[in-house]
């Protein structure tokens, strides 16, 4: 599951989720939504943006781990925000990705946090 609020970004990600063999079964655009589809779906992965409208990433980071403790949850970050990082791995994240992506670098975060 994708979740950023920006269309542009979840189709990067989508495009590359899908070259690793990967499937999307579904796209959030904030924090509200990501919770309510990772309920309706129970994703293997989700990939987070830290900053999102309303709910942001991190409380949605939460609440997904109150509700299901094994989840995968990759957050992804705009460069400069190292503080929210070290708060959502924290939180529970296995790993992080910043903005903007490299296309080898996602590939290896997904593959590295399922295996986990």
């Amino acid at each position: 599951m994708i979740v950023d609020d920006a269309a542009f970004m979840r189709g990067i990600l989508k495009d590359t989720i899908l070259k690793t063999g990967c499937d999307v079964v579904a796209e959030a655009k904030n924090g509200e939504e990501a919770v309510m589809l990772y309920k309706q779906f129970k994703p293997d992965l989700v990939t987070m943006d830290i900053t999102l409208p309303g709910m942001d990433g991190i409380t949605a980071l939460k609440e997904i781990r109150a509700y299901d403790p094994k989840a995968k949850v990759i957050m992804c970050s705009a460069m400069g925000q190292q503080v929210m990082v070290v708060n959502a791995l924290q939180a529970g994240a296995k790993d992080f990705l910043v903005k903007p992506f490299l296309s080898e670098r996602v590939k290896d975060s997904i593959m590295k946090v399922l295996a986990i």
